[in-house]
């Protein structure tokens, strides 16, 4: 899959809307909402942002945000024993990764978790955007 980047803006930021990553020696795909050549200082905007604001995970740079319980699937408003959700935020000193998978930190394999419908793909996106709108950094 070719997925061209689109450029938004005039600081050369690219954006890309889906972004698949493949590991051919995993075979793992994942897609991703990127944002990639961060300014410095914008990195640190970004960083200290989501070190007040959101859960880190117990790896450098990894950033929790939790989905809204309004836009979850049937299946994963019917485990409660899995939620909350959560969005993983990979954010590196160039880029910020987001990972479009919806996971639980209560458990690694179940059927209710999985790549995001379109509304929380949507929603997901919305929220990042407005981070960086609230930081007045330009995409």
């Amino acid at each position: 899959m070719n997925l061209e980047p689109i450029i938004l803006g005039i600081n050369k930021i690219l954006t890309f809307i889906l972004h698949v990553k493949i590991n051919r020696d995993n075979f793992i795909i994942m897609k991703q909402y990127v944002i990639d050549e961060l300014r410095p200082a914008d990195y640190e905007k970004i960083r200290a942002y989501l070190d007040e604001n959101l859960d880190a995970s117990s790896v450098d740079g990894i950033y929790w945000i939790p989905l809204d319980q309004d836009i979850l699937s049937n299946v994963q408003a019917e485990h409660i024993e899995c939620q909350p959700f959560y969005f993983a935020i990979n954010l590196e000193p160039t880029v910020m990764a987001c990972e479009l998978l919806v996971r639980s930190k209560n458990t690694i394999r179940c059927n209710c978790i999985g790549y995001a419908t379109e509304k929380q793909r949507n929603w997901f996106i919305l929220v990042v955007d407005a981070i960086f709108e609230k930081l007045e950094i330009k995409t």
